[in-house]
């Protein structure tokens, strides 16, 4: 590896600032070394404290490593837009006089704040580190490397894009954070790092409005020079997936992103197993409670029971091969279409299934919803007849009831299924039994509520199992499909 001083002379040189011979006639002189060469040439008259800056940013923002061993801290205050350099050279000019470190007289003069400096400090340690040795993934490990720094300051913003990108991540940097909000979508980043103290929005507000978004799924680590436990309990509060201090190394850093990635990532695979068998309401109380309460509730809803008519007898003309192309084919478009209104699938019964409107979550139009789902369902089958090859004819009944439930995860410890019990689900099974090809039979809750939007046709009670009394039915009629449909319900 080069020699420090040698790199930065060779900038400087590149730059046009100083020739040669002046460098060599700077590393003549005692201590000429990484960041006191700068200060040898300005003391000669060869460069001015903002050429030196700006060389200082040029380097950072090449991506490369740091030139610099360890920089002034005037300097990084004034890179970080802490400070102007007449306020530097101000409180330089105090020093002479005055004993203490520089730090504490530009706070005593009220141009930086002690966490100002620190986060100074901060930075100053990480730019004096050496390059890390970049580490091979081991087989397995997370792909998901994209970051999205939010600072106000741009030379914060290259000091991390350049120690992250050492470390192997994608960086996207913004000095904007209300620029960063609009582009989050478009630009996808695994995880966004942002600055807590800035101007228009803080990170506070910045991780707020995230997870407040399309974008909620994305983690959010928060760097601030506040290290107070009110603070940190604050951000975490605010929806942060982490907390760093801004005195943090590079190398930290980098292992707290990784971190909460790992994190995400085994969220993100949990989330993708649930939603193959159940709704984002299920799985969104899942990972909110982090746990599965096997106690149930008593909760309103509405059930449907959907089943294929003489299916067993078609199955027995197919090849098993066949037959399980063809069940999950059509079962797996009823599950989406239960999906699509909002529904809880409960669970595949044979070749027909179970969904639950209400339950875990709940709206104050799940049975029409419910109803649409139906309907939904008779028009994809009858799709399906028309436009599959086989030429195979499929038909469905489908029952609906609404009534109160208990609700909840039933089974152990190792092994648990949330679903929906009670009298309203067992007569919700008994009229999909009851209906016929094509038809949707309803249950007298339900249709109570659905008749004041259009006239059913009701029909004799019937005796159905487990239940003393005749329970009362209807049919869905085209008026309620109209009605439905001029209500963009189905």
């Amino acid at each position: 590896m080069s020699d420090p001083s040698q790199r930065f002379a060779d900038l400087l040189v590149e730059l046009n600032l100083v020739t040669e011979g002046q460098v060599r006639e700077a590393q003549a002189k005692p201590g000429a070394s990484g960041s006191q060469l700068g200060e040898v040439l300005m003391a000669l008259g060869y460069l001015t404290r903002s050429q030196i800056q700006r060389a200082v940013s040029l380097a950072i923002a090449r991506g490369g490593t740091v030139v610099l061993d360890r920089p002034p801290l005037g300097e990084v205050l004034v890179g970080l837009q802490v400070i102007s350099e007449p306020q530097l050279n101000e409180a330089l000019e105090r020093q002479r006089q005055d004993p203490r470190r520089l730090g504490e007289i530009l706070v005593s003069q009220g141009v930086a704040t002690d966490q100002h400096v620190l986060e100074a400090l901060g930075v100053q340690a990480r730019m004096a580190q050496p390059t890390p040795t970049p580490v091979a993934l081991p087989d397995g490990a997370i792909t998901a490397r994209r970051v999205m720094v939010v600072d106000d300051s741009e030379l914060a913003c290259s000091l991390v894009r350049e120690g992250l990108a050492e470390h192997g991540f994608e960086v996207i940097t913004f000095t904007d954070p209300l620029l960063a909000l609009e582009q989050v979508d478009a630009l996808g980043p695994d995880l966004v790092l942002t600055d807590l103290d800035m101007p228009g929005i803080d990170g506070t507000e910045l991780c707020q409005r995230l997870k407040a978004t399309a974008s909620k799924q994305v983690p959010v680590i928060i760097l601030s020079a506040n290290d107070g436990a009110s603070k940190r309990v604050g951000l975490l509060q605010a929806g942060a997936d982490d907390y760093v201090h801004k005195g943090a190394s590079m190398a930290e850093l980098a292992a707290r992103i990784g971190s909460v990635l790992r994190r995400s990532h085994q969220t993100e695979r949990m989330r993708r197993l649930f939603a193959r068998y159940t709704s984002d309401a299920v799985v969104d109380e899942v990972l909110r409670t982090g746990d599965v309460v096997l106690t149930g509730e008593r909760r309103v809803v509405s059930v449907l029971f959907a089943d294929l008519r003489n299916f067993t007898a078609l199955a027995e003309t197919q090849p098993p091969e066949e037959v399980m192309r063809l069940l999950n084919s059509v079962l797996g478009g009823l599950a989406d279409v239960v999906l699509e209104w909002g529904g809880t699938l409960d669970k595949f019964l044979g070749d027909g299934l179970m969904a639950v409107w209400g339950a875990p979550g709940r709206r104050d139009d799940d049975g029409e919803a419910a109803v649409s789902a139906a309907l939904q369902m008779q028009v994809f089958i009858a799709t399906r007849n028309q436009t599959h090859p086989d030429g195979l004819q499929l038909e469905l009944g489908i029952g609906l009831n609404s009534g109160p439930v208990i609700a909840g995860s039933i089974g152990s410890a190792r092994r648990t299924e949330y679903t929906c019990v009670g009298d309203t689900v067992n007569v919700a099974s008994r009229l999909c039994a009851l209906a016929a090809a094509g038809e949707i039979l309803l249950g007298e809750t339900t249709a109570r509520a659905l008749s004041e939007h259009a006239p059913l046709e009701l029909l004799p009670p019937v005796r159905v199992k487990g239940r003393a009394q005749p329970v009362p039915l209807a049919r869905v009629t085209p008026q309620l499909i109209d009605a439905l449909s001029s209500r963009r319900r189905f």
